[in-house]
């Protein structure tokens, strides 16, 4: 049983924590968001509250990289850490008034004693999953800047003097020379990172069989998953990337028609639609094609479709890490071959 609960509101500089023992605030305290700090800190609460780390259970709120020296601090202390989904913390409070990082420490220990059968620990990823989350979220800056200045070339030449576009389109052109070649050593380093480590190059070769996926959506899927260990099956996933669609109902009143979520990873989304527009409208071919080009007969709307196609390529990358074998277009003549030693007999 945890004898202490400690909420911790994580900002850049600095942590506020509020210890509590039962439902009593024992101590409040503000930190430097070090990681030497955090050793400091710990150990003075051990003596203090002569209690051991295994009596202690920390919770704070997913804040990206912020949480950084958090995570090794616990990780290197054995401390229970329980990183909690922002939105559900903010939920829980019901109506509230005001806000300040004291306050929102005490809200979160609360929030830890009021659901501390639901706390799970958090966990260091492995260093080259960290150092490729890392790598794509730099990646997706490069992009951003690069499609910044592009359009910059593209849209620009009807608004300035021939002299003046000249000039510009110059060091725009420049600037996207340089983007595209950090974008050509991050991805590389990306791919030596993947290499590096056995069981995700395992995973992305068994990904990229899948029609639609290639290496960056495979990498994506591998690290976003943490090797495929953070979602039990792909309907979470598609919950968690905002492809299952939900109903607003209440008696016999209908809000709306089922839709999905906009608390989902847009990213992850938006690669996903990348790989679904490619195998059902790119392709000459296909079973992917075949499908939308049937559904859009019968009057589907496209969005819709495209979005089936996405959670099906979702399935079937679940399935492959499943099954550890490459994805087989003829999978049902081989199963029934490979499992039905004898024929089957009907009366």
């Amino acid at each position: 049983m945890r004898k202490i609960i400690v909420g911790i509101d994580i900002s850049k500089e600095k942590l506020n924590v509020c210890l509590l023992e039962g439902v009593n605030i024992v101590h409040e305290d503000e930190i430097e968001n070090t990681v030497t700090s955090l050793h400091k800190w710990f150990g003075q609460m051990r003596k203090s509250l002569r209690c051991r780390m295994d009596e202690v259970l920390l919770c704070a709120e997913f804040t990206g990289r912020y949480i950084y020296p958090l995570t090794v601090a616990c990780h290197e202390e054995e401390a229970f850490l329980w990183m909690e989904d922002p939105s559900r913390i903010k939920n829980s409070f019901g109506l509230v008034r005001g806000k300040s990082d004291p306050v929102d420490a005490r809200r979160i220990a609360e929030y830890a004693f009021r659901h501390l059968d639901k706390a799970v620990a958090y966990k260091l990823p492995d260093k080259e999953l960290a150092s490729i989350r890392i790598l794509m979220s730099s990646r997706e800056l490069i992009l951003s800047d690069r499609k910044k200045y592009e359009a910059q070339i593209r849209d620009q030449r009807r608004f300035m003097s021939k002299e003046d576009y000249a000039m510009q389109a110059k060091i725009w052109k420049s600037i996207v020379r340089e983007l595209q070649r950090r974008l050509y050593d991050v991805d590389k380093r990306v791919d030596e990172l993947v290499a590096a480590n056995e069981r995700a190059s395992h995973q992305v070769e068994l990904l990229k069989s899948v029609d639609g996926v290639g290496q960056r959506i495979a990498v994506a899927m591998v690290v976003c998953t943490d090797c495929f260990t953070r979602f039990e099956n792909a309907r979470q996933f598609n919950c968690y990337a905002g492809m299952a669609p939900f109903t607003y109902t209440s008696g016999k009143s209908i809000y709306s028609k089922a839709k999905v979520s906009q608390r989902a990873n847009k990213h992850m989304k938006a690669l996903l639609h990348l790989a679904a527009v490619c195998v059902a409208t790119h392709m000459k071919s296909g079973e992917y094609k075949e499908y939308y080009d049937r559904r859009i007969a019968e009057g589907k709307h496209p969005m819709c479709v495209l979005n089936i196609i996405r959670a099906k390529l979702v399935s079937r990358m679940f399935a492959v890490i499943k099954r550890d074998e490459k994805y087989s277009r003829d999978y049902t003549r081989k199963y029934l071959e490979k499992n039905l030693a004898t024929p089957l007999q009907f009366s």
